[in-house]
């Protein structure tokens, strides 16, 4: 194999990246439903032809972290020798791919010469893939996948560039909104021929020798790159406990039992004493789990190296079979987004405790209800699949972040596509004051909104969490606010299970807030600067000021009396020692 000279190993591994991003760019701009045109929760990736990631578009890590088991799968069960240029595959499975049935993989094998050389792959998911309710995505009352929807082994779509429009149509007859299921499809398999095509010119323009060499060379960085990270945490063995709110109504909380060892350049991530898996829709399998540690392990060592298969290397995951968090089939897991955010958390807890000036707090958890019916207007099925991304906890040196997605990596879709796309006004939508961990550096706050229906026969399935147990604050920083969902706020308001089903009337309002995320350090220690800026963007009041922070503020003049400050916060002092 060639030795490859330092720019030609930049400008192969710049167009490596430039082909996934694209593949994403296409994927965005040609799929149907706002869940992938403005939510982005899709992934895209290459690899060699021995299902190795050799480089990713920046998107979510529950797809990615589970690409490469998904793609060795393939790579099995379809050998060179039964591809074609123009082959495209498909398929589902949660135990292959990343967990549930909506999330539909890609596969694009790329030829060069007549000789496989890689794959492009994408994940998206799809608005309905049929099962117990609309976007099947149910919690409550499902015991297994089979309920859940259709399920597809891998296999062919594509073949030598024609498309078998028998699976089309098996697909088609099986979903509840065939045209965005659909034409999300085909926008996937355009990504991916969109991709293999540029992975090609990139062989036309170097050679597959060097490409291949400097493949070689990219893993081989990133590998050494991440266990020098790992060396600088201190090695030992951290604990951590954190708890899932429930499975559904009447349900107990699910436990995370996360031990972390460090020795050497390798981390061992032990799930061991975990709840066991549970007869309701969000088990996690083994796949997603190992993604969003993955994610974290990344995230609190080196963030910056390349991520690819050398970053994997010196991870090891034990989760023993059976446990919630290795759900083993026929586990029902339409609704396991709802554990990502805990999935990163605790292993994220018991990291923290070995490298405190890396870690954040607790995170504000994303709420994702659903909301199906029939539209007045026009007669049809309309679907409403709304994310509410939360918030960052604070870190060491910063405040935490307010409508942003940890670790998901999605975006909250903008109200007007939703309005256009469904019969619903959005009345509120808004940050919440006093809601945020308070801290040295506080939390990110919750945000807050409010949805009016107007369909005779709507459903809502809700899918939210951290409405029991509160985003942890670290190092003296308080947790963050509990989330809630109401049904239409006021005298009469009710409030609503975090992943239960409800009718709909004509006119109601759901409320939907997210929990908010956790401060770190003691919150009498922050700058009372800081805390009167808070104040005047309207994140905290004069009187949560008061009582979060001991900062004593004239709302006349809107200025901290640095006297009373200093009185009251010896006085809180004294009563927390």
């Amino acid at each position: 194999m060639p030795k490859v000279d330092p720019i030609t190993l930049a400008v192969v591994w710049g167009g490596l990246q430039a082909v996934s991003q694209e593949m994403g760019v296409v994927l965005k701009r040609t799929a149907y439903s706002e869940a992938v045109r403005e939510g982005e929760d899709f992934s895209t990736a290459i690899f060699d032809a021995d299902g190795r990631l050799i480089a990713q578009g920046d998107f979510s890590p529950g797809h990615l972290g589970s690409m490469p088991f998904a793609v060795k799968r393939i790579a099995q069960e379809f050998p060179p020798e039964t591809l074609s240029p123009g082959d495209a595959i498909i398929q589902n499975d949660p135990q292959i791919g990343s967990g549930h049935l909506p999330d539909f993989f890609a596969f694009y094998p790329v030829f060069y010469n007549d000789v496989l050389v890689g794959w492009t792959v994408n994940c998206a998911h799809q608005s309905d893939i049929g099962g117990a309710g609309l976007g099947s995505q149910v919690i409550e009352k499902v015991s297994d996948f089979y309920q859940e929807g259709l399920r597809i082994l891998p296999l062919k779509i594509f073949e030598k560039g024609k498309p078998i429009d028998s699976v089309f149509r098996m697909i088609a007859g099986n979903v509840r909104l065939p045209d965005k299921v659909l034409g999300d499809l085909k926008a996937q398999l355009n990504a991916c021929r969109v991709g293999g095509t540029r992975f090609q010119a990139l062989l036309e323009l170097y050679g597959l020798e060097t490409v291949r060499a400097c493949t070689e060379e990219i893993l081989q960085r990133s590998e050494e790159a991440i266990r020098a990270a790992i060396r600088q945490i201190p090695d030992g063995t951290y604990h951590f406990v954190d708890y899932l709110d429930d499975s559904g109504r009447d349900t107990d909380p699910i436990k995370l039992d996360v031990t972390v060892t460090v020795a050497d350049d390798e981390i061992v991530v032990d799930f061991t004493g975990s709840s066991p898996q549970r007869e309701c829709g969000m088990n996690s399998y083994y796949n997603y789990t190992y993604a969003y540690v993955i994610a974290c392990v990344r995230s609190m060592t080196d963030p910056s190296i390349p991520h690819n298969e050398g970053c994997t290397r010196p991870l090891k995951l034990v989760i023993p079979e059976g446990s919630f968090f290795n759900a083993q089939p026929p586990a029902a897991c339409g609704g396991r987004h709802v554990t990502c955010n805990r999935i990163f958390e605790a292993t994220l807890g018991a990291i923290a405790q070995a490298i405190p000036q890396k870690a954040f707090a607790g995170t504000g958890h994303m709420a994702n209800p659903i909301i199906g019916g029939t539209h007045p207007k026009t007669g049809k099925k309309f679907f409403l699949y709304d994310l509410l991304m939360g918030s960052v906890g604070a870190r060491s040196t910063k405040d935490g972040i307010e409508a942003v997605a940890s670790p998901w990596n999605a975006r909250n879709i903008p109200v007007e596509v939703q309005e256009s796309n469904s019969p619903i006004l959005v009345e509120c939508f808004e940050f919440v004051t006093d809601s945020a961990g308070p801290g040295k550096y506080r939390g990110g706050m919750a945000m807050r909104k409010d949805v009016r229906v107007f369909s005779e026969d709507a459903k809502l399935f809700n899918m939210g969490e951290r409405q029991k147990f509160a985003p942890y604050g670290l190092f003296g920083g308080k947790p963050g606010q509990l989330g809630i969902s109401i049904l239409n706020p006021g005298s009469e308001q009710r409030i609503l299970h975090s992943k239960g089903i409800y009718s709909l009337e004509y006119g109601d309002c759901l409320r939907t807030q997210t929990p908010s995320s956790g401060g770190y350090g003691d919150p009498l220690e922050r700058d009372s600067q800081a805390v009167l800026n808070d104040v005047i963007k309207g994140y905290v009041s004069v009187e949560g000021a008061k009582r979060d922070y001991g900062v004593v503020i004239d709302s006349s003049t809107l200025t901290v009396l640095e006297d009373e400050t200093k009185e009251l916060r010896n006085i809180l002092r004294t009563k927390t020692l």
